[in-house]
């Protein structure tokens, strides 16, 4: 029997396989990179691109192109595979939609995507914050396409509509994982939460192209992958982004395996087969890599 310490040996415990050649990137020191950094320093804003410990950041951000993250950087909930701080968040920055719109007007953006931490504190869970930051970004960048990535606003039909009336040129709502693991990565969200909260967007704004996103090697099978693509493709999901789980810190969900890029090649396949009008799968995707990329697509494929 192998004892750590008194006690039987974990998966944590265990050697981990070293990162395979596909998932290594440059680190980020780009003038472009530090020019968007400080910028985003001077107005108070952030970035998930900084919470989550995204491996893009240096791309993403030489090429001046970023994730911007609204209502403060504290989380009320605390998903098991995030890196974002949870607690009890502050009171909105009033000032944030405009000092948002300023950034993406002063970085010249031709698409920008905007989330936030889980706001079940507040009586709107955030929705009217969402819907000021769309409107002060279209009056400052009329041709900048708006991506949305919000949450669930705990299936409050009328948050929804708030930041739909907005008038985004996406919405978009991870659903994350498989239902199996809903408990252990997502205690505070519902599976079926998501797909509901998809579908409604779909009918009130039939005009406005949904997406979702999903991580793998959380310990999902193969099989449980595949109904997932098919419950969202029955939400009406237009987009959607499939990428490797990468584990932030050792306070988080452990990962069970990479995936090949073989296999991200054969889950974009069954996905398009499904009908999705665009798949990004690889596996240092996450929801905003080559965003407006898959915008250009899906208009393409309709």
């Amino acid at each position: 029997m192998n004892l750590i310490r008194g006690r039987r040996k974990r998966a944590d415990d265990l050697p981990r396989a070293p990162k395979p050649d596909w998932l290594k990137v440059r680190a980020p020191g780009s003038e472009s990179y530090h020019r968007l950094k400080g910028l985003m320093r001077t107005l108070g804003l952030h970035t998930v691109c900084e919470e989550a410990n995204c491996p893009n950041i240096g791309e993403c951000w030489h090429h001046g192109t970023a994730t911007f993250m609204i209502l403060g950087d504290t989380c009320t909930r605390s998903c098991g595979y995030c890196n974002v701080m949870h607690g009890t968040p502050g009171a909105p920055d009033s000032l944030e939609p405009a000092n948002v719109a300023s950034a993406v007007q002063a970085m010249g953006l031709a698409h920008v995507l905007i989330t936030s931490v889980d706001r079940d504190d507040l009586p709107d869970f955030g929705a009217g914050h969402f819907a000021r930051t769309i409107t002060e970004t279209r009056a400052r960048s009329p041709h900048c396409g708006i991506e949305v990535l919000i949450p669930d606003f705990k299936g409050d039909e009328g948050a929804l509509q708030t930041v739909l009336d907005a008038r985004p040129d996406i919405l978009n709502h991870n659903i994350e994982t498989v239902p199996r693991m809903y408990r252990m990565a997502r205690p505070g969200g519902r599976y079926n939460r998501a797909l509901q909260l998809l579908d409604r967007s779909r009918r009130y704004a039939p005009d406005i192209p949904t997406k979702s996103g999903l991580m793998v090697g959380l310990g999902e099978e193969w099989d449980e992958l595949v109904q997932t693509l098919r419950d969202l493709r029955a939400a009406g999901c237009q987009i959607v982004t499939i990428g490797q789980y990468l584990r932030p810190s050792l306070a988080n969900l452990p990962m069970s395996r990479y995936y090949t890029p073989a296999e991200f090649d054969e889950l974009k396949r069954i996905g398009l087969e499904l009908g999705f009008g665009h798949v990004e799968s690889g596996p240092l995707v996450r929801s905003s890599y080559h965003a407006h990329e898959q915008v250009q697509s899906l208009a393409a494929n309709l």
